[in-house]
């Protein structure tokens, strides 16, 4: 990163006060931060690049010094008026390796050498995996970044959509990837992978194991009431067809080949946290749980926004008219949005707070309840199927506790 005038370091602020309705803000510890802003895969079904929210062509393809600068004094300060002890920033895109290593080493560089030494930093970067080389890994393992890959599944015919720009194949590479990460456990922080009702999921399952994987991210693909997923019906909350869970039993499917292995072949974040829920532990993801949403995203110009799933819902629905220029982080917690994905089971509509499964759901991911026309406040378009996969999860911690006591 070429040398340049440091922004100012602005000032120590205070501890968050309560607001009007009493809500006092938690403090942000995971910082999404855009590399590239552009990528090299045109997958058939994803949201950022082939959704209604084409924001993205707006701003710059990569980031620049300025902004890496910018954000590195932000989180510092935030850092510095929490006392935070440990903070996450991952490096995202697009794709983040798509200008190679260095932008990605430099941002955590710039990060690193402006938080206080006494807040551990954690550092990964969220690959498709077709741009990691092994010279790249090397450098990113030396560097102490870890790298999480995107899969659809451990297999070709599983990554069928994930394609080029001509309409050629990522599997090879991605899997080249896959395998370099495996020889570097040190630096391997995972797969993320979106169910596929067409796959199944056992195969799906089986096949990542193969990859050797220290994580498993497993996610609903990001849908909500006006966009409803593939395999369930359009309508209104509410509306789903009684019996109707496919994602729930593909789930469900999943969680019983882990839960009944033997051994921790790999953690299942999902699963882990329905288990913890349901045995009384706060939750620590989005997509279950009542505890506060602590993550934001930094774009590639600077922008201060909320996380990306959000452009699923609509344009502009991410957006929060901040920037790491003019503001701080502390002011971003006070943004509406943010108040909301902090405000645990205030922010749950009325059938959400009735539900017995409500507390361990905690109505889902916050974009997958959106009803165009009358926003957020409302449950999941997943529902049925995580409340399905929470029973069934239940029934199997239950009969374990039983037969193990």
């Amino acid at each position: 990163m070429t040398a340049g005038p440091r922004p100012p370091a602005p000032p120590c602020r205070p501890a968050a006060r309560p607001d009007a309705q009493g809500h006092v803000p938690t403090p942000l510890r995971q910082f999404v931060l855009k590399v590239h802003g552009r990528c090299n895969l045109d997958c058939t079904y994803c949201y950022l690049y082939r959704g209604q929210d084409s924001g993205w062509r707006d701003r710059p393809a990569r980031v620049g010094d300025r902004v890496m600068e910018h954000t590195a004094a932000r989180v510092a300060e935030h850092v510095g008026a929490h006392g935070l002890d440990h903070v996450r920033i991952e490096l995202h895109g697009g794709e983040p390796l798509l200008a190679g290593p260095a932008p990605v080493l430099d941002y955590v560089r710039a990060v690193r050498r402006t938080v206080p030494d006494s807040c551990r930093i954690t550092a990964t970067v969220q690959t498709n995996g077709t741009r990691l080389t092994d010279r790249g890994l090397e450098q990113l393992t030396e560097d102490g970044v870890r790298v999480g890959l995107s899969l659809d599944g451990g297999r070709a015919a599983h990554n069928a959509r994930r394609v080029d720009h001509a309409g050629r194949p990522a599997w090879p590479a991605a899997l080249a990837a896959a395998r370099r990460l495996a020889a570097r456990p040190q630096a391997y922080a995972g797969i993320l992978c979106t169910v596929d009702l067409d796959a199944d999921p056992l195969d799906v399952y089986h096949s990542l194991l193969e990859l050797g994987p220290p994580r498993l991210d497993l996610l609903l693909p990001h849908a909500n009431w006006g966009r409803p997923p593939p395999g369930l019906p359009g309508g209104r909350p509410g509306r789903h067809r009684p019996g109707a869970t496919p994602y729930g039993d593909w789930l469900a499917t999943v969680f019983d080949a882990w839960w009944d292995a033997g051994r921790l072949r790999t953690r299942v974040r999902l699963f882990q946290e329905i288990v913890a829920l349901l045995l009384g532990a706060p939750s620590r993801a989005e997509a279950v749980g009542l505890s506060p949403v602590a993550a934001v995203v930094v774009e590639t110009d600077g922008a201060i926004e909320q996380v990306d799933s959000l452009r699923s819902a609509y344009r502009g629905a991410a957006e929060t008219g901040y920037d790491v220029f003019r503001h701080s982080f502390d002011t971003v917690l006070r943004h509406p949005g943010i108040v909301a994905r902090q405000s645990g089971e205030r922010a749950l509509g009325a059938d959400c707070r009735a539900c017995p499964v409500g507390r361990v759901c905690g109505g889902g991911n916050y974009v997958h309840r959106y009803t165009p026309g009358s926003g957020f406040h409302h449950p999941s378009v997943y529902c049925a199927d995580l409340e399905r996969l929470i029973r069934h999860v239940a029934h199997r911690l239950e009969h374990t506790v039983r037969t193990t006591t």
